[in-house]
């Protein structure tokens, strides 16, 4: 079946192709409302679907925005896709995402490949905050870049970011509140840049044992962040002898695998093992026990990216847009259960 042209549109509703270009384009010039409705019944009479890629093309914008994370099959970054999803249609606006798989080479694959299709704008969930390819704010071609849960290592650079420390602080305060002599910390693994969230979060740690006056010597396990290979490497903590009785967990990912390796040897949470992570994913409600957690506020820093990214240099002064992280209780901790709402 051959394709509806424009120049179909035009000879049925006797019209010229321009005019039927300023009804679908509306403009740039004005048509009279008796013949913006013939081309209308002409469109749909023929089933014509315009060329939007050579509309964009013409106007010099795509309405596209890309999006690169680091693992979509993880429920953090999954959420964090969507938030920015629900935001980019807010804008009018089309989201394509890429996942990195930790891997530099790869990230550096997703934005050449979204940069050739000519985006709008970039925002990154990056492991290297020095990509090759961006300077400061910017891609080389002048494509906006917005930094998204990491911090930008350049000054000219933009991040959109949760208070990581402050939050890890505050919740392992909390545990300490139990009256626990020591809070074990389940960290990220060695390969991390000093920007990244999980590295605020293990300062965070270390801060909150220090104003206790407590070493943080042998009480961090480095572990994967899925959980899967998390629950390895917390099996092989809950099975030392001299097991710690509260742990605190980077990512409620790992959480989830020490609640699962906790369960496997028998340990009781949070009577013999107090738990607690960080990002609240949606699992974490309905973990075994609910988990204690810090939220953070994803919804309103998707919008802050987009918002950046879409708005033009005088709204991209440098500098990182810190969104605060809170505690939220649950019975993994200790604390009595929240009464059911």
């Amino acid at each position: 079946m051959a394709r509806v042209t424009r120049d179909d549109v035009a000879r049925v509703a006797g019209t010229s192709t321009a005019v039927v270009s300023y009804v679908i384009n509306d403009g740039p010039r004005p048509v009279a409302a008796a013949t913006r409705a013939r081309v209308l019944a002409a469109v749909e009479e023929l089933g014509y679907r315009p060329n939007r890629v050579a509309q964009a093309m013409a106007r010099r914008r795509t309405n596209l925005l890309g999006m690169v994370v680091p693992d979509a099959r993880q429920p953090f970054f999954a959420g964090l896709a969507h938030a920015v999803e629900q935001a980019a249609t807010e804008h009018g606006r089309l989201l394509l995402i890429g996942n990195s798989d930790y891997a530099d080479e790869r990230e550096a694959h997703y934005i050449r490949a979204f940069l050739g299709m000519q985006v709008d704008g970039l925002i990154l969930v990056t492991q290297d905050p020095a990509t090759p390819g961006l300077t400061g704010f910017d891609s080389a071609d002048g494509t906006p870049v917005v930094l998204l849960h990491h911090r930008a290592e350049s000054a000219d650079g933009v991040a959109v970011v949760a208070d990581d420390e402050g939050g890890a602080r505050e919740v392992v305060r909390h545990l300490l509140g139990h009256g626990h002599a020591e809070v074990h910390c389940f960290g990220g693994t060695l390969a991390l840049s000093p920007l990244d969230p999980v590295t605020g979060r293990t300062a965070g740690w270390a801060g909150a044992l220090a104003e206790a006056g407590l070493s943080t010597d042998g009480r961090l396990t480095r572990a994967p962040f899925d959980r899967v290979r998390a629950h390895a490497e917390a099996l092989a903590l809950l099975s030392r002898p001299d097991r710690p009785s509260a742990v605190f967990c980077a990512t409620d990912d790992q959480a989830i695998g020490l609640l699962r390796a906790a369960d496997d040897l028998g340990i009781r949470v949070p009577e013999d093992l107090a738990v607690a992570g960080f990002d609240d994913i949606a699992e974490a409600v309905i973990a075994g026990p609910a988990l204690t957690t810090v939220t953070t506020a994803q919804d309103e820093m998707a919008r802050a990216a987009l918002d950046l990214v879409l708005g033009g240099p005088e709204r991209r002064a440098a500098g990182d847009r810190t969104f605060p992280a809170k505690l939220v209780v649950r019975r993994s901790c200790g604390c009595p259960a929240a009464p059911a709402r």
